[in-house]
């Protein structure tokens, strides 16, 4: 059924500013995110002991309080306000950040500001789902999808300008920045997000009446997606010591082969996104976990800098089929719960980055080429996670099924 002008361009005027915020919380998180040890260790003069506690409690806090929020959103419509006082806790931390440097301060302003920032970036996905269920259900994988392009394109910019800004100018001026991005996802939200109306599980529409996945479905896909997620972070954290280490490469073109999978991933996601209207959101999931266990399996086996280039097209349609489409298939799992389902999915990454870190240790103390093995096996275990989590309901091209013929 077409979309009516009216119901089109209210969706468009909504979708806008979202696009916006997620090109600003982008650059301000990649301005930050890849940094943080170094920040810790020249900045605040944290030893390693110190390093480790803030590296481990600050995505556990986030964890925390993006799950708290994300069940509030959920309950109230108050999804706008959840939004507005993310941005304005971002934009708070980031200017204490920029000027304070004792270590127990700043843990406390992460745990408190910094946790709660980190709950606009799957807070603004629940807010895309309602307002595309609003206008065109159909088309939900292809606006998510989209969306989070936008923010690996914020990804592919953002790290070398704030490595030439903290050459130039030190990380005080590069927390301004941060504290401006939020400052204006704040303003996008003050001025052109209205509120959504009731919270998705109370709303007349039919997705609401669509029965949720059972709970053993949910915690087995929120498993699958953890590993995987896992995978995915302890392969980057590799990537340059791998190449430089055991391929004869450099650190630098470490950094080219992680430019490069980014690139890829731009076009890829907006490919996922438009097959998930036409094809079921897990059977394309499924062939982006193969992909990724087809990667892990190159890299392990490479033996040239230029093999483990090549083989990023293998990953990048692993990142984009599951960063792209997971978002979406939780959030048809659980219909009425657009922002628990949303962090559930987004929280798989700060907790693969804990899962990582011993990971890393063990590749550290052996040889970085293990690091792709545990991420094989990681991988194929990601991919029965997935398979063993069915739910009995017809396949509808763009929702998730219970039987893939063939695959499940």
């Amino acid at each position: 059924m077409a979309v009516p002008p009216t119901a089109s361009g209210s969706m468009s005027r909504r979708l806008l500013p979202l696009a916006l915020i997620f090109i600003a919380v982008g650059i301000g998180t990649s301005f930050v995110g890849p940094f943080l040890a170094l920040f810790l260790s020249d900045g605040v003069h944290a030893g390693p002991v110190k390093t480790t506690i803030f590296l481990l409690v600050a995505p556990l806090s986030g964890v925390v309080v993006s799950w708290l929020v994300g069940r509030l959103s959920d309950r109230r419509p108050i999804r706008r306000q959840l939004l507005l006082a993310a941005a304005l806790a971002g934009m708070a931390g980031a200017v204490l950040t920029a000027f304070i440097r004792d270590y127990w301060v700043l843990l406390a302003v992460t745990v408190t500001l910094t946790s709660l920032a980190g709950a606009l970036f799957p807070q603004s996905f629940a807010y895309a789902r309602q307002v595309l269920q609003q206008g065109d259900p159909k088309r939900a994988a292809m606006g998510i999808s989209t969306l989070r392009m936008l923010f690996s394109v914020a990804w592919v910019a953002g790290p070398p300008l704030a490595a030439l800004l903290l050459a130039q100018r030190g990380f005080a001026y590069t927390y301004g920045l941060v504290a401006i991005m939020y400052g204006l996802a704040a303003l996008i939200v003050y001025r052109w997000l209205p509120e959504v109306g009731p919270p998705a599980g109370h709303t007349e529409h039919v997705e609401a009446h669509r029965p949720e996945a059972p709970r053993p479905t949910i915690l087995l896909l929120v498993a699958g997606f953890t590993v995987v997620q896992t995978s995915m972070t302890l392969g980057v954290q590799a990537m340059p010591l791998f190449v430089s280490t055991e391929l004869g490469g450099s650190v630098s073109g470490a950094g080219l082969i992680l430019g490069l999978c980014a690139a890829l991933e731009i076009p890829l996601l907006l490919a996922f996104g438009a097959l998930g209207t036409r094809l079921p959101l897990r059977s394309l999931i499924l062939v982006g976990v193969v992909f990724g266990i087809a990667y892990q399996a190159v890299a392990v086996t490479a033996g040239s800098v230029w093999v483990l280039a090549a083989a990023q097209i293998l990953n990048a349609a692993f990142i984009a089929a599951v960063g792209g489409l997971s978002i979406t298939y939780m959030q048809d799992l659980m219909p009425g719960h657009p922002g628990r389902a949303t962090t559930l999915i987004t929280n798989t990454f700060p907790i693969g980055q804990v899962l990582a870190a011993p990971a890393f240790g063990l590749a550290q103390h052996f040889d970085y080429r293990l690091a792709y093995g545990i991420n094989l096996g990681l991988a194929a275990l990601g991919l029965l996670l997935i398979l063993a989590a069915r739910r009995t309901q017809p396949i509808v091209p763009g929702q998730p099924e219970a039987v893939l013929t063939g695959i499940g």
